[in-house]
Order: C-alpha cells, then sequence, then structure tokens
C-alpha cells in the first residue's frame, strides 16, 4: 500500500515536470539586449533627482541620512551662491555618498526627503568588482540634465530663489 502511493505521488510529479517541459511557454528573456519590466513599487538603485531648470532637488538637509537604519549614506552640505548655485535652497549637497553594500533598500531615506530629491528607481543591475565601486557617488547618483536645462552650478539673479522646498501636492498613484 506504501509503495502504491509512493509511485502515484512520483508519477504525479514527472507528469508536472513533462508538462512545464513541452507544453507551457518559455519565460526566458534575451538579457542584457532585453530587460525584465520591473513592479511598479520596485525599490532599486537610489537616483538623485533635477528640477526641469536643472537645478538639483537635494538641499543638503541630512534627513536622509539620519533615516537611513543602515547607516548607508553621507551627506555634507555647502552654501549657495547666487554666482554657483547648485539647488534653489540655501544649501547644497557638496557630497553626497550611498554605500551600496550597507543598503538595504528599505526606501526610509525616499521617505525622509522633503523635496523628493532621491528615489528609488527601476535599475536593478547592481554589481561590483571592488569595494570602492560600490559606494556611488552623488556624480553617479545624479540624473543627466532634462531637455531645455541649463548644468549646475548655475547663475541667478539675486532673490530668485526665496523658498528651500518647493510647494508639494499629493502624490497620485
Amino acid at each position: 500500500m506504501l509503495k502504491d502511493s509512493m509511485l502515484v505521488q512520483l508519477g504525479k510529479g514527472m507528469f508536472t515536470t513533462l508538462r512545464a517541459l513541452f507544453f507551457e511557454k518559455k519565460v526566458t528573456i534575451q538579457y542584457p539586449e532585453q530587460t525584465r519590466p520591473v513592479a511598479r513599487r520596485y525599490r532599486g538603485r537610489h537616483v538623485l533627482n533635477r528640477y526641469e531648470n536643472g537645478l538639483e532637488k537635494c538641499i543638503g538637509c541630512s534627513l536622509c541620512a539620519a533615516a537611513c537604519p543602515a547607516d548607508a549614506i553621507f551627506v555634507e552640505s555647502a552654501e549657495n551662491t547666487d554666482e554657483r548655485r547648485f539647488s534653489p535652497g540655501e544649501r547644497y549637497a557638496s557630497t553626497y555618498e550611498i554605500n551600496m553594500l550597507r543598503c538595504i533598500y528599505c526606501g526610509f531615506c525616499e521617505d525622509a526627503c522633503p523635496t523628493e530629491a532621491i528615489t528609488l528607481g527601476e535599475i536593478y543591475e547592481l554589481s561590483f568588482t571592488d569595494r570602492r565601486e560600490a559606494i556611488f557617488t552623488k556624480e553617479r547618483l545624479l540624473l543627466p540634465v532634462p531637455t531645455g536645462g541649463e548644468p549646475t552650478p548655475q547663475v541667478t539673479e539675486p532673490g530668485k530663489f526665496t523658498r528651500s522646498v518647493p510647494a508639494m501636492q499629493n502624490p497620485q498613484d
């Protein structure tokens, strides 16, 4: 009796394997030419965003570093001037580094940021051959200047930027 049930279970397993092998659609993609789409709420590699005019959204407040439970973010800020403006606020992040070996991709940095400067994007290609490559600097994280914008630092007229945090809208899902 016991041998009969074992044979039945073995037959069911073989049937499932053969059905998947011969009759189900293959899901192989030709990576890296084709990439797999990610879920809408996927949290991948961090990116530092810019405004449409090219200014950086990061104002160097270090709230993301304070919220990080893994202590993976280091922010050093400097003062903006009208001759050298990086962000609309009084300060900007002169140094911004994320140690990706420490990061646990929790998204707390994204939640803590008042200007939505740091977001976890859709980039999932994270491989390193050296520990130094795992420390992403500001230059690696910063998105390119949008079309119609100017690179930073910019020269601005005095009194143009009076708020470091722009008026925000409620998020739309």
